[in-house]
């Protein structure tokens, strides 16, 4: 495993580590405790030290398991959670400093720890990124000792800019990939300048960019992948990327064709890894399996200019008119 330093958090964290959204099952599934459990320390054990979860995973059930998890191994691992996204509607006027402290409170007692390593504001409306007292808020829980660090996960790279505006945001979460480049402009320009450590969540698009599913694949009713490809119940970047699942499809075989011989999920997480501002990676999983073939990505050789070329020429042709200015 190699380890980089998340901004000024100071964590010197794996670059591949774990998104906990449907650990203990596929999305939709019901939460299976023990497969959590295994999926958890299979990364802990393969030297991942950073793990990512969030109150409205499984109800709770994933902050539980993550819990365990740092019960049974004695190494420094690193916790961050989200939170915000239990209030519903979901709504600028629902966030209030006395709702994300009980927040606060409840993840505290579900991962059974005295102080939380990183806190994100879950993806919240784009006008909290405007009210100075909701991050005032954390400064106030740090000074408790109920947290060290302020993160946010958000949806839009104009989000992401707002939010380092406030010195006590450390880390941003957002969606960067093959099919979603336009964070490696600006925003990552901006977050390396001031040193604020970044996280890549839905690296393989939902798992488009594993190469394993086709126009015949059948995802469950409550997965995502079936509900929200329109958008209907939360972000529609955060399905598939954003993009037309067929589109999805054939630009998956074209990377296949210029990229020959290349295993495309760990390229998928290889070329994340190439840009030095990101701190670390994210991807889920449902299986141990998918977690040490994710881990096999670095073992992989580095990209070469010709095959980074190719990725970019790829997007600019399929992908780009239908995300960019979009998120």
């Amino acid at each position: 495993m190699n380890y980089r330093i998340l901004g000024k958090t100071g964590f010197r964290i794996s670059e591949i580590s774990l998104g906990t959204w449907q650990v203990g099952g596929k999305w939709g599934n019901t939460f299976d405790a023990q497969l959590a459990d295994r999926i958890l320390d299979t990364a802990i054990e393969g030297g991942v030290n950073f793990l990512d979860t969030a109150d409205v995973y499984s109800d709770g059930l994933s902050e539980k398991a993550v819990g365990r998890a740092l019960k049974r191994h004695q190494q420094r691992i690193y916790v961050a959670t989200k939170c915000g996204r239990q209030i519903r509607p979901h709504t600028n006027e629902g966030y209030k400093p006395d709702v994300l402290r009980g927040f606060v409170e409840d993840s505290l007692r579900r991962l059974q720890v005295e102080t939380l390593d990183l806190i994100q504001l879950h993806c919240p409306p784009t006008q909290v990124y405007y009210r100075p007292e909701i991050f005032e808020l954390f400064d106030r829980l740090k000074e408790e000792g109920k947290i060290l660090n302020l993160g946010v996960s958000v949806q839009k790279v104009e989000e992401a800019l707002k939010s380092i505006e406030f010195p006590n945001v450390t880390s941003v979460q957002i969606i960067f990939n093959m099919f979603r480049h336009r964070p490696a402009e600006l925003f990552f320009r901006e977050a390396r300048r001031k040193n604020v450590g970044i996280i890549v969540r839905v690296p393989l698009a939902s798992g488009l960019l594993s190469g394993q599913f086709s126009r015949d694949t059948q995802f469950g009713k409550d997965d995502h992948r079936t509900f929200n490809r329109d958008g209907s119940s939360f972000d529609k970047g955060e399905t598939f990327s954003g993009i037309p699942y067929e589109t999805g499809l054939r630009t998956v075989e074209e990377l296949r064709e210029q990229l020959s011989g290349r295993n495309l999920v760990h390229t998928a997480l290889r070329w994340i890894l190439e840009f030095p501002e990101v701190s670390t990676v994210i991807p889920g999983a449902s299986r141990p399996e998918q977690v040490t073939d994710n881990l096999a990505a670095l073992r992989m050789s580095a990209l070469s200019t010709s095959e980074k070329q190719a990725i970019d020429q790829v997007y600019e042709k399929e992908i780009k008119s239908l995300v960019h200015q979009r998120w």
